[in-house]
């Protein structure tokens, strides 16, 4: 089962996802909460799989709430549902830490199969996201950032492995190295990328033409 914390200012809302979700028997809800603040600290001791996080509240928004949450250091991942538009809200999620972005319009439809990609480790973005990365990169072009044209082949391969939510372990299983090299890989990769995190290569790759979000099949 999911353990899922539900995160909007409507309790109707809440109930709605609720019944959604549990009719599916595949999630557990095991809390709510109806404001930002609120959403941090039950995040902090529920320590759920997946916030499902509005962004429009009172106080602290669900931008700045998955900012917090994702930088709780736990294991929980922060699907962001909203009605907002994600030429708007898109990248500021994502530069929060969301793993998945959705609109509320196709939640009886697509938010299942976008909780199930996230607990795969996998990011779940609206099929116009490629095109909005793609712009905003172009837009930063005079940035001059290095590209994926820096990276060898293997280090590559351990970057699109490493952003899809493999660990160390299961990338060297896949490319039949030991962990240490591919530790190496992604590091050599990182520092040629002036990256830091998972959640910056995520990033780099899906702008990179590197990696596919699970939610433009």
């Amino acid at each position: 089962m999911v353990r899922v914390l539900l995160v909007d200012d409507h309790h109707v809302v809440r109930a709605g996802l609720r019944a959604l979700l549990e009719s599916m028997g595949r999630v557990d809800v095991v809390g709510e909460a109806s404001s930002g603040e609120e959403a941090v600290a039950k995040a902090r001791t529920l320590e759920p799989d997946i916030v499902i996080m509005d962004l429009a509240m009172a106080g602290m928004n669900g931008i700045e709430a998955t900012r917090h949450i994702t930088g709780l250091g736990l294991d929980t991942k922060v699907l962001v549902l909203t009605i907002h538009d994600e030429d708007e809200f898109l990248i500021p999620a994502l530069d929060a830490g969301a793993a998945g972005f959705l609109n509320k319009s196709v939640a009886d439809t697509d938010l299942m199969g976008a909780i199930e990609a996230i607990v795969r480790g996998h990011t779940y973005l609206p099929r116009r996201a490629t095109a909005l990365l793609a712009r905003r990169k172009a837009e930063g072009t005079s940035s001059r950032k290095p590209g994926p044209e820096v990276l060898s082949s293997r280090e590559r391969t351990a970057i699109e492995l490493y952003a899809k939510g493999f660990s160390t372990s299961e990338a060297a299983e896949e490319m039949f190295l030991s962990p240490k090299t591919v530790e190496g890989y992604i590091g050599r990769a990182k520092t040629k990328l002036g990256l830091r995190t998972r959640r910056d290569i995520v990033r780099f790759a899906l702008e990179a033409g590197i990696l596919q979000a699970q939610g433009e099949q």
